[in-house]
């Protein structure tokens, strides 16, 4: 969809008369834009709550009734109000006076009608996997709230599952943000994924996704205006946040970058360069695709900044011998001042600003910087 047209639209339709909305319903509340399943599912829980609190309240009311209509002390009242609601059938605590029978009476019609109420209430919050979630959700709040220098993956749909695996395959920390579950239970069927159910473009979203603290968001939806609201509210949340937004349509590609991306990825620009290489280049494509998915191993190209492993400064790349140590094959190096060194020889300086262009899998990267840091 071509923003500039709604644009024009905008403000070529004179805006009919009616009375201003306030500012904070321009757009739905998280709760309103919740899927149906997390609105069930908030509403189960609310059941449950209310079930113990009518729990607390009649043993509260109890407590209190006996303690003023036959002055017991605290202890004898709760005992009495509890061998009541429970109907176990054990003697009364103290003989009763008339009105204290009256009211035992009507804590117990009471209790049956609140006991049945929450045992049919916790009996299906167990049954429906509501207890089960929850625990699970809650475990997952604070690994993610554990989480630093992470990316964030907003949207897990036909983009965003692909994303999800390499990001998965990789090592690479990070958290989906996704609303539908039905799109959540297959991102989890790739592994152990951390993710957030909710709406990608709300700052309470990107805040429980630890936005403050990530290095990087990909905003991956399949609308091209909530994409740009994302990267819009992600690039005021943190300033350094590295950025890469999908465009459906081509003529979005510049508004994206002016709304605060780094990167714009157009899928269909992407596909049509791929069709035409494996039309042109069919050998080519077909060694990149294997090296992608070698069994058991996740052979990628991946880029080594010489400035994180601080003993590679200052030396040539023979000195280094990142090959021999960790069987790693530099490509190419990027300097600070730009360009390419491609093939370079072992003679070749390595500086602090210099990124190597490096074919190799993730635990080789890692063996590089336990070997250099013994150094």
């Amino acid at each position: 969809m071509d923003l500039d047209y709604t644009e024009r639209n905008v403000r070529e339709t004179p805006a009919p008369r009616r009375r201003k909305r306030p500012v904070n319903s321009i757009r739905p509340s998280p709760a309103n834009h919740a899927p149906p399943l997390a609105r069930r599912a908030a509403r189960r829980q609310t059941r449950l709550y209310r079930a113990l609190l009518l729990i607390a309240l009649v043993v509260g009311g109890g407590t209190s009734g006996y303690a003023l209509l036959e002055d017991w002390d605290l202890l004898d009242a709760l005992y009495m109000t509890v061998i009541t609601m429970a109907t176990v059938g054990y003697a009364e605590t103290r003989p009763l006076s008339d009105s204290g029978r009256v009211f035992t009476m009507g804590l117990i019609v009471a209790s049956i009608s609140i006991a049945g109420y929450a045992i049919s209430t916790i009996i299906s919050f167990i049954v429906e996997g509501e207890f089960y979630r929850a625990l699970r959700e809650r475990h997952m709040d604070q690994r993610i709230a554990r989480l630093t220098d992470h990316v964030i993956l907003c949207g897990g749909g036909r983009t965003g599952r692909p994303i999800a695996s390499e990001l998965h395959q990789t090592h690479t920390p990070f958290v989906v943000i996704e609303q539908d579950p039905a799109v959540i239970d297959e991102i989890r069927q790739h592994g152990d994924i951390l993710y957030l159910q909710g709406d990608a473009t709300q700052d309470d979203t990107l805040h429980l996704a630890g936005i403050a603290r990530a290095r990087g968001l990909i905003a991956a939806l399949g609308d091209d205006k909530d994409n740009v609201f994302i990267v819009l509210t992600a690039r005021s949340l943190n300033p350094r946040l590295r950025i890469v937004a999908r465009a459906s349509d081509d003529a979005n590609l510049s508004k994206l970058i002016k709304a605060g991306a780094n990167e714009v990825v157009s899928p269909n620009l992407i596909g049509g360069l791929r069709m035409a290489s494996v039309m042109l280049r069919p050998a080519i494509v077909t060694f990149l695709d294997q090296m992608l998915r070698v069994p058991d191993q996740t052979l990628r190209v991946e880029e080594i900044h010489v400035a994180r492993v601080p003993t590679l400064a200052g030396k040539t790349l023979g000195e280094a011998d990142v090959a021999g140590r960790t069987g790693m094959i530099v490509l190419a190096i990027q300097p600070a001042q730009g360009g390419y060194r491609f093939n370079p020889g072992p003679d070749t300086p390595l500086q602090a600003g210099d990124i190597l262009i490096v074919i190799g899998t993730p635990e080789q990267i890692a063996r590089l910087h336990v070997v250099m840091s013994d150094e």
